[in-house]
């Protein structure tokens, strides 16, 4: 696979956090209406790292808090690798959330393995305990709570409700697949190919972004849909099998409370000033010092802390 060929997966990889984050806040919810179903899935999720990784004293509802999402690439034999990091700060007063992703070929240190390398290597190093570390360090803000997804399983959560609706703006299409303007019905599969479309439309990554846009904004609909409750079986179980996070059960049915109070605006945050380089033979992200000061300002104050990470 070529480095092109990589960069064009990632977006595939960043919209399934996305929708993921949307179930977060909009289907697990609804687990009270099917308790035991619920509870083990939610078990499952905890299994994996509690003990080092304690959920956060904190209350998602009232108190704005933090989420590392990680999509994990894991395959027979290897620990696996993150494909896709992406920082989300969520502020309940405001009703706003924003995300950052960073470049899973930045340069940095790898906090615990007294390594500077790509940050992808920290989930192999250490797992999810050092990602974090890891994050914390680069960005300055400490992480509550943390989301690990195994990408190729969760994918089938789409087709699980039945497909997706989004209204296309334009005729796109890339390989075997075909996206006709207008309304289109898109199977899960065909959802992140749409997703990730970039070199084929004229608009580059902003083109992407909206797509993006539109394929949470239809994940949304679909799941405030009441007759998804017939399939919460189905999904808590795609959900027992491919994530693991700290949120505990009573602190996701509390996001139900959450819900209600965004606004619906996702603020995207990119690096963008940082340069390419080889080093010893590998190619890294060379992040921009200035603009990660930045950014770490502006999720600090969205986190309502200062400079020193802790509470005005």
């Amino acid at each position: 696979m070529t480095r092109n060929d990589q960069r064009k997966n990632i977006p595939v990889k960043k919209i399934v956090l996305l929708v993921f984050l949307v179930f977060l806040l909009a289907v697990l919810v609804w687990g009270g209406m099917n308790y035991f179903s619920f509870k083990k899935a939610i078990n499952k999720m905890n299994e994996h790292e509690t003990t080092t990784i304690p959920p956060a004293d904190k209350v998602p509802h009232q108190d704005p808090f933090s989420v590392l999402l990680l999509g994990i690439d894991e395959r027979e034999h290897d620990s696996g690798r993150t494909d896709t990091m992406i920082v989300v700060t969520v502020n309940p007063d405001l009703g706003t959330i924003k995300m950052l992703s960073i470049p899973r070929d930045s340069r940095v240190e790898i906090v615990g393995n007294n390594t500077v390398e790509k940050i992808n290597h920290a989930y192999a190093r250490g797992g999810i305990a050092m990602s974090i570390d890891t994050v914390e360090e680069l960005l300055s803000i400490p992480i509550d709570y943390y989301v690990a997804i195994n990408m190729e399983g969760f994918l089938s959560i789409i087709d699980v409700l039945g497909g997706i609706e989004v209204e296309n703006d334009m005729d796109l299409s890339v390989g075997s697949y075909s996206f006709p303007k207008g309304g289109i019905r898109l199977s899960g599969e065909e959802a992140l190919i749409f997703s990730r479309i970039r070199y084929e439309d004229p608009r580059g990554d902003f083109g992407r972004q909206l797509r993006q846009k539109q394929l949470v904004e239809a994940i949304l609909a679909k799941s405030s849909n009441p007759a998804m409750l017939l399939k919460l079986d189905d999904i808590f179980d795609i959900l027992g099998d491919n994530v693991k996070m700290n949120f505990t059960g009573s602190q996701i049915i509390n996001l139900q409370k959450l819900y209600s109070k965004l606004n619906g605006d996702i603020q995207q945050l990119q690096f963008q000033e940082g340069q390419g380089q080889r080093i010893d033979g590998y190619w890294y992200y060379i992040l921009n010092e200035e603009e990660v000061n930045k950014l770490s300002s502006e999720l600090l104050l969205h986190l309502e802390e200062n400079e020193a990470g802790t509470t005005p």
